[in-house]
């Protein structure tokens, strides 16, 4: 057992509303730059949609991640000999028009534009070549679906659900949708470093944050079709590979990364987990329908005292132990099992996961037979001219999780492979909670009804009401537990190179810049 710490998130989806406040919390900090104006290492997409760069989850067209292949992993388009053969031309890059060719307007025109008749205007021109463009696309394009359903229905999620269950959901189109919040996974077994011919993108060893050194970068952008989430970009003004860095200055102070401070949904929880670095190959090289299950178990439990020994032999400190401990990230994941990796198939171990949205399924549509019927039911429904009325009760509640606004299947191919069960078990451990809350705090629920509800999803009062506590009222400590560097480790937090005895710091058995 080998055991190393990680740095984790938890994005919970029924909290997210869109506003981007953390894209440009880490625009203005990390890629305002010449060369990087296109570049959103944290961007809020809208689903069902394209995403951002466009389709970037199919990978019949990018070639990204990891494949198994008689029980073994190889990269799908990258690697030593597809690496070789596409040097020079690599046809699964990304464009900019798969992004969207930055720009900004000429304002100064309508400054010091001359006395005119008709009204000036500020042309849009492109931050790349300078010269004057038609705006095609621009971040977050498909946002709320434009007003239109045309890049929902690209969505490459919606393949496996048939043309009826499409057209189910675009009948809803102005509702139907939810925010996909993604930075860098951070992966256990990314992809990007496995892909570098120059070995410039390594993993830090004291908490798993994957960063490319840019004296080593040869800009060969492998990275780029390697990584299936296209968190890795090229900038073309430097002639390098950047990537999201998890604000790594500000974790090394115990400080939130700037896209989690300024969340203002409070979606985001950051934590440290121990895992079993023996194990990733296993996990990574397991059948698709064991995927999920198989990267969770390599996350071990950070009260096991044979854990916390091989964790101290591997140099991991006290206070790193205790903030796994403390973890939010590891209650969401392991403890209470409601968060779920994004593409697991992926095959590259994420290191961030998703709580998965609800909706607003509480209350289900129920058709009665005549108005006397519905007078009975609900004294109000005589104002009503039609025969519709909402159910609160939890009588159908499971049918109603399984007729949610979203199909399970689409959901199951976001974050479980396609396994629909999964996804349903974390929706209805979700439902319960509220049920339990609600016949707690409102008592419109009898007790008995409450008790069915926890003992079907297995959940006790004291976990729904740790739930609660984590989803609805926990202060920022609560959401970030960011164990501090030590003072006396951060010689070799900067010295990768390696000293005469052969130590390169932290859990790196060899220095990740070759040739050092």
């Amino acid at each position: 057992m080998d055991v190393r710490s990680q740095m984790s998130m938890v994005f919970h989806l029924d909290k997210c509303i869109g506003c981007h406040t953390c894209s440009i919390a880490c625009k203005n900090i990390w890629t305002d730059r010449k060369g990087a104006e296109y570049m959103w290492w944290n961007n809020v997409e809208t689903k069902p949609g394209t995403g951002y760069p466009s389709k970037w989850e199919d990978q019949d067209i990018y070639k990204g991640g990891w494949e198994n292949k008689n029980g073994d992993i190889s990269l799908k388009g990258a690697g030593k000999l597809r690496g070789l053969m596409n040097i020079f031309h690599n046809p699964h890059l990304p464009v900019i028009d798969d992004y969207y060719e930055p720009f900004t307007y000429k304002y100064l025109d309508l400054i010091e534009s001359p006395a005119r008749d008709d009204q000036p205007t500020a042309r849009p021109v492109s931050l790349i070549t300078g010269k004057p463009i038609d705006i095609k696309s621009g971040p977050n394009w498909d946002d709320d679906l434009s007003g239109t359903p045309d890049y929902a229905r690209k969505d490459p999620n919606l393949q496996n659900l048939s043309p009826a269950e499409q057209e189910a959901m675009f009948q809803l189109e102005r509702m139907a949708f939810f925010y996909l919040p993604r930075i860098c996974n951070h992966c256990l077994n990314p992809a990007c470093v496995a892909s570098c011919p120059s070995g410039a993108i390594y993993k830090r060893g004291e908490d798993g944050i994957v960063l490319i050194n840019q004296e080593v970068c040869r800009a060969w952008r492998m990275c780029v079709t390697a990584c299936p989430y296209k968190k890795s970009y090229f900038n073309w003004s430097s002639g390098k590979s950047e990537k999201c860095i998890l604000c790594y200055p500000r974790i090394e102070a115990g400080l939130a990364p700037a896209c989690m401070h300024s969340c203002v949904g409070r979606i985001r929880y950051l934590g440290v987990v121990l895992y079993d670095a023996d194990r990733i190959h296993e996990a990574a090289s397991a059948d698709e329908s064991d995927l999920v299950d198989s990267q969770l178990d390599i996350i071990m439990d950070p009260f096991d005292p044979e854990v916390i020994a091989s964790a101290k032999k591997n140099g991991i400190a006290d206070s790193t132990i205790k903030a796994a401990q403390d973890s939010p990230t590891y209650k969401f994941v392991k403890v209470w099992g409601l968060a779920l990796p994004l593409h697991p198939e992926f095959r590259t171990l994420p290191m961030l996961f998703y709580v998965p949205p609800l909706l607003p399924v509480m209350a289900s549509l129920k058709e009665v037979d005549n108005k006397a019927q519905a007078e009975k039911m609900d004294p109000m429904a005589k104002n009503w001219n039609d025969s519709w009325l909402y159910d609160t009760s939890t009588e159908e509640l499971w049918g109603t999780i399984e007729r949610a606004r979203f199909p399970l299947k689409y959901l199951a191919s976001l974050f479980t492979a396609g396994d629909e069960e999964k996804v349903k078990h974390v929706l209805k451990k979700l439902m319960a909670v509220r049920i339990y809350r609600r016949g707690k705090t409102v008592g419109d629920i009898d007790e008995e009804k409450v008790n069915k509800v926890m003992h079907d999803t297995g959940l006790t009062p004291e976990e729904a009401e740790q739930i609660y506590y984590l989803t609805a009222l926990a202060k920022f400590d609560d959401r970030f537990v960011i164990p501090a560097s030590h003072r006396e480790q951060s010689i070799e937090m900067l010295d990768f190179t390696g000293d005469a005895k052969g130590t390169t710091g932290f859990g790196f058995k060899e220095s990740p810049v070759r040739g050092a």
